[in-house]
């Protein structure tokens, strides 16, 4: 009885152990369902008793990046690699935890080795392409972008990519040709839309543009940056109302981002509610008080109120951030001289002249005799 229970409990390991093609294919199945803790589960069982595996190892590393556990992937990685120092996969995705842990050097390091044991890898250019552009290569992200399409032509999100990279290179009809290829590819992308109506506000398109913010809204009406968007389209056909409605919505949807409020704020300066102006630029201070622009246009609204006092004193608080616009010096100059300061104020206008303001030239001839 004693060697029959023994044989009965060493049988079933025999029989039930799973060949790492097993293994794989039932992580693989986890980890499409982003079961991620249980993939890593199983195939850290597997590794107790097959601890040489890099196929298992690599698949583990990926698992925990998807966790978030960058560190703990880049050690499954550099296993396999120990294994196999040629192993692109892992050489690859290694180069995507360190591009997670902001390690673009070290990535572009590791997909540089994965294009040299995989050339025709269209993941690591297009992932060596991210890291470029991180470091703001952008020529060198153009490259492999364009040859991660090359070698897979048919992914929208390559275009996708190249394009955003054409449109910083103010390459905008370029751009608007791969964001079409995007769409034609897969149209479900919101973005996409989204971000050809920005490269079509590039050339001035703006009814083109609005077309597509409206695409894109359609599909994804949480995203504060499409409103936005739109609403600088708008004020550029001087639909300051249409603006005002959009600019609105995007600070419903996303409340701390202070350059929204000084965009609203300039639309009630157009509407001339300078009150609600000032309080929405009110709003940008508070949540950037370093940015001389707010308190320019908050100064704007205050002299157009008469409040010239107040205007000067934000004048003088941009002045103090940014020392070097012109502009700035002109307006606190003319502020000075609506509250009877002509001598201050005439000082003002001369420093702007220095600085390089036409405009200011005029208004000493007019204003300081």
């Amino acid at each position: 009885m004693r060697i029959i229970a023994t044989l009965f409990i060493c049988l079933p390991t025999f029989l039930f152990a799973q060949s790492a093609e097993e293994v794989l294919k039932s992580a693989n199945g986890k980890i499409d369902n982003s079961k991620y803790k249980e993939a890593v589960a199983e195939l850290s069982a597997y590794l107790n008793s097959n601890a040489n595996n890099k196929e298992v190892l690599n698949k583990r590393g990926y698992a925990k990046n998807q966790l978030g556990d960058f560190y703990g992937a880049i050690g499954d990685y550099n296993f396999a690699l120990e294994l196999d120092s040629t192993y692109s996969d892992a050489l690859n995705n290694r180069g995507e935890a360190k591009f997670n842990l902001g390690d673009d050097y070290g990535a572009i390091e590791d997909f540089d080795k994965a294009i040299k044991h995989d050339p025709k890898s269209a993941e690591a250019y297009n992932n060596r392409g991210f890291a470029k552009y991180n470091i703001e290569d952008l020529q060198g992200a153009y490259f492999d972008f364009s040859k991660a399409i090359e070698l897979d032509p048919k992914d929208a999100d390559k275009y996708f990519n190249r394009a955003v990279i054409k449109a910083e290179l103010e390459e905008y009809i370029s751009a608007i040709d791969d964001y079409n290829k995007a769409i034609e590819l897969d149209g479900s992308s919101a973005d996409s839309y989204n971000f050809r109506g920005v490269a079509k506000y590039g050339i001035g398109q703006i009814d083109e543009a609005i077309k597509d913010y409206d695409k894109a809204i359609s599909m994804e009406a949480k995203d504060p940056v499409m409103y936005e968007n739109r609403a600088l389209a708008k004020t550029d056909k001087e639909d300051f109302e249409g603006a005002l409605a959009d600019y609105s919505k995007s600070i419903e949807l996303y409340s701390e981002d202070p350059d929204t409020y000084n965009l609203r704020g300039v639309i009630y300066y157009n509407l001339e509610d300078y009150d609600n102006a000032i309080a929405d630029y009110n709003s940008a201070i508070e949540l950037d008080p370093y940015n001389p622009v707010y308190y320019d246009n908050r100064a704007l609204s205050k002299a157009a109120k008469e409040d010239y006092k107040g205007a000067v004193k934000d004048y003088s608080f941009s002045i103090e951030l940014y020392p070097q616009d012109p502009e700035t010096f002109h307006q606190r100059g003319l502020a000075k001289i609506n509250m009877g300061d002509n001598y201050d104020g005439c000082l003002d206008l001369n420093t702007a002249v220095e600085l390089g303001s036409e405009e200011a030239k005029d208004s000493i001839k007019e204003l300081c005799k």
